[in-house]
């Protein structure tokens, strides 16, 4: 079960927690992708790219959930 981040005495969410871990992971990905060189090859980049998050986001969620 996901548990709430306690921050100065307010719950806040875990996606508040998730959320950024996810994107610099999708941003760290992009990126080595530039590089590479192979960020041209993708056929519809933006969807590549969101699927991407939403995949690192469920891997962090199941990572930190405390399975």
């Amino acid at each position: 079960m996901l548990q709430a981040v306690v921050l100065g005495g307010v719950e806040f969410s875990p996606m508040v927690v998730y959320f950024p871990i996810a994107f610099i992971l999708t941003a760290l990905t992009r990126f080595i992708l530039h590089r590479l060189g192979w960020h041209d090859q993708i056929w519809k980049v933006s969807w590549f790219e969101v699927s991407m998050f939403v995949c690192y986001l469920a891997l962090t969620v199941y990572l930190f959930s405390g399975r």
